[in-house]
């Protein structure tokens, strides 16, 4: 049964991430009905003041007591973050809700998204295969492009494609605050002939597109490729064919970009195709419309995917240009989870 409003306690940890700064907006904006929401984070980024519901709040560090009486824990800071207190979470009793993807491999997680319910059976969970079992459930949320992904296949899924390839073009802002700083710090000093930071990619991302980060880079984009990957393996789970992907990094600040593949035995009727897309959560844009943008996915809910277009040297290929929010889709994912849960 739902619980009451006042009684639902609700944690963001990593809450001064721009991902916890997007869910901590949503929550507010969709209504969430949490009675009480916790910002913490870690120690250099604790005692940030921000807001919740008009009133000022302080960000608080994570103690032992930090998740004593919360339903829910949305865990949307960094992985190492995630790895140190997400079990934690979970033992105190907490549903854990991880839009990191870090405790993707912990036993009896389940990754989740809820939209595709509707087109995709769920898939078989083995008998004491429980998640929480010694606490509160995991749940993983999985990343917007994984989302994308998974969503994508399951619209062109019924058709039966012989291969479907997606390239997705990354937004600074998947490396947080820093990313979207360095990008921007880029721009100004290329215009003005002078020296570029590259202390978060190693390599110039302004005004370039690159298919790897600098080896002095703190991550790798090759692993961050492999994440997307990871979470969609596991949630289509042998239930549909996983797509092969690529990721570019784009000189953009917010909003994936991405251009999808699908070549089938016989050519798809376009107005089934395009009814499947919706019904996987796609916002469908028209031949006259303005075509998907970073742009025009800024707080949009769900994915935009313009109408399928014929490959000129495969004959049964279609080529689909798309964009999606990457914190809005991400966060409005895993706050579906918990109200899934509430309602059931």
């Amino acid at each position: 049964m739902p619980l009451p409003e006042e009684s639902l306690r609700v944690a963001i940890a990593g809450a001064a991430s721009l991902r916890g700064q997007d869910l901590k907006i949503w929550m507010e904006e969709s209504g969430f009905p949490a009675g009480e929401v916790r910002l913490l984070d870690e120690e250099p980024l604790a005692g940030t003041v921000t807001e919740v519901a008009g009133e000022a709040t302080v960000i608080r560090p994570i103690d032992e007591d930090s998740f004593q009486g919360v339903s829910f824990a949305f865990f949307a800071g960094s992985r190492a973050f995630t790895k140190r207190h997400g079990l934690a979470a979970s033992r105190a009793g907490a549903t854990v809700i991880d839009l990191t993807g870090e405790l993707a491999g912990t036993s009896g997680a389940r990754i989740w998204i809820p939209r595709l319910d509707a087109v995709l059976a769920p898939p078989k969970v083995a008998k004491g295969d429980v998640a929480g079992a010694a606490g509160g459930a995991i749940y993983v949320a999985p990343s917007a492009a994984a989302i994308v992904a998974c969503s994508f296949c399951c619209a062109v899924g019924q058709f039966k494609p012989t291969r479907v390839i997606i390239v997705f073009f990354q937004p600074a802002s998947e490396r947080g605050k820093e990313g979207v700083e360095e990008l921007s710090a880029q721009t100004v000093r290329l215009l003005s002939l002078q020296p570029i930071p590259q202390e978060v990619f190693d390599s110039q991302v302004a005004f370039n597109m690159v298919e790897r980060w600098g080896p002095d880079s703190a991550e790798r984009l090759a692993d961050a490729r492999a994440a997307i990957s990871q979470e969609v393996q596991q949630y289509l789970a042998g239930r549909l064919p996983v797509p092969a992907m690529n990721l570019i990094q784009a000189p953009v600040f917010y909003g994936y970009a991405f251009a999808a593949f699908a070549e089938f035995e016989k050519p798809p009727d376009a107005a089934a195709l395009g009814e499947r897309l919706e019904a996987a959560g796609f916002q469908v844009t028209g031949i006259e419309d303005p075509g998907p943008s970073n742009v025009a996915v800024a707080g949009e809910l769900k994915a935009m995917i313009g109408p399928a277009t014929p490959d000129a040297s495969v004959p049964n290929g279609r080529w689909f240009w798309g964009a999606a929010d990457n914190h809005r889709l991400a966060v409005s994912n895993a706050t579906q989870i918990a109200e899934k849960i509430l309602a059931s």
